[in-house]
Formats: C-alpha cells, sequence, structure tokens
C-alpha cells in the first residue's frame, strides 16, 4: 500500500508521516509540485533517516542520492524525460490515466498510478469518465504493477483489488481525514487480508 503525501503543508505532517511508517507503510510518495529544491531538501531532512529509503521524489529528483533515496516518479507530462534521466539503479513508476497509456509503458517502470478509479477525495470534481474496471481488462502490461489511486478509501479498498488492481495508493482519504493514522490502518487491515 502507498501513501501520497498532500500537495502542500499539513498540520502535524512529519509526526504523521512517522507514524504512518511505524505502522507498516512501505511507501511514500513525496508530492509537493510547489517545493523549491531548497524546501524539499528541508522536508526530506526532518524525516527520520530509517524510514527515507522508503521514499519517492516526485520532483527534485537529482537530490535523491544525498538521502539515500533510490525510488523516483514521473508524472504523464515528464516521463519522456525518463530516457535521459540516468535512473540506472534506480526504482521508477509513473502515472497514468487510461489503460492504453499503462499498456505502452516500458519495463523500466517497476508500477504506475492509473487514476482516478472512483470520484477524488482531495480534488473537486474529478472523477473517470469511463468504468476504469471495465477498461482494465484490456490490460495488456504485466510487467508494470497497477496501482489504483483517486478516491480509494476503506470502503471501496477490497472492491478496487478485487477487481485486477495490483495495489491502492492513498491521498485524501489520510489527510482528508481527522485522524490519519487510524484511517491508514483501516485500509491497510483490509489490503492484508485481501493478500492472505
Amino acid at each position: 500500500m502507498i501513501v501520497i503525501s498532500n500537495p502542500v503543508a499539513v498540520a502535524n505532517e512529519i509526526s504523521i508521516i512517522h507514524s504512518l511508517f511505524e505502522e507498516g507503510l512501505s511507501l511514500f510518495h513525496v508530492r509537493k509540485p510547489e517545493f523549491t529544491e531548497i524546501e524539499m531538501t528541508h522536508f526530506i531532512q526532518q524525516i527520520k533517516p530509517e524510514f527515507r529509503s522508503k521514499l519517492i521524489l516526485h520532483t527534485h529528483h537529482q537530490i535523491a542520492g544525498d538521502f539515500g533515496i533510490d525510488k523516483i516518479h514521473f508524472s504523464e507530462k515528464e516521463r519522456n524525460r525518463v530516457l535521459a534521466f540516468p535512473f540506472k539503479n534506480k526504482t521508477v513508476s509513473t502515472s497514468s490515466h487510461s489503460i492504453t497509456d499503462f499498456n505502452q509503458l516500458d519495463s523500466n517502470f517497476e508500477y504506475a498510478f492509473l487514476s482516478p478509479v472512483f470520484k477524488s477525495i482531495s480534488k473537486n470534481n474529478y472523477a473517470s469518465e469511463i468504468d476504469l474496471f471495465e477498461a482494465i481488462k484490456s490490460r495488456r502490461n504485466l510487467k508494470t504493477k497497477l496501482i489504483a489511486l483517486g478516491g480509494i478509501s476503506p470502503e471501496n479498498s477490497k472492491t478496487t483489488l478485487e477487481n485486477g488492481f495490483d495495489g491502492i495508493a492513498l491521498l485524501g482519504a489520510i489527510w482528508n481525514h481527522k485522524n490519519p493514522v487510524n484511517q491508514f490502518k483501516s485500509c491497510q487491515k483490509i489490503v492484508l487480508s485481501y493478500s492472505l
């Protein structure tokens, strides 16, 4: 299971991130699109060193090595840069918004988000115009893991996994909830019971 950072600052954010890791979070995407390199550096410095190997950077990839981070993410728009980026010895992920786009990804990508699966919790009026559960029946790319994003919550996590996604990513379900850590644990319990 993956959690993506809120794009803007959140009260007690670093403390919440530490708690998520302590509860078993395996991957945390640092997506702060407005951050400068200095702001990103400061943000990562606040995260305990023992958790930094579980971070994935969406921007400022050049500083990843300074913190022992070997995972980077490319947005759909930035994906063509991957060919020019020296990502040897890096785990690379990306975003996609259609199964056709996902099917065309090369095997350099360990996983890709496909979104929005449901109406977004964090973005107003953002929802898929098609049924993605139906669309992924035409999945051809089996080398890249398919991760559901967009409106994922404890209530629909099991359904999402039962309909062909390899995993889920949480954003609004965590950061828009009054108790982010309990919300994470609710989803985690469902995911773990599904994988048994």
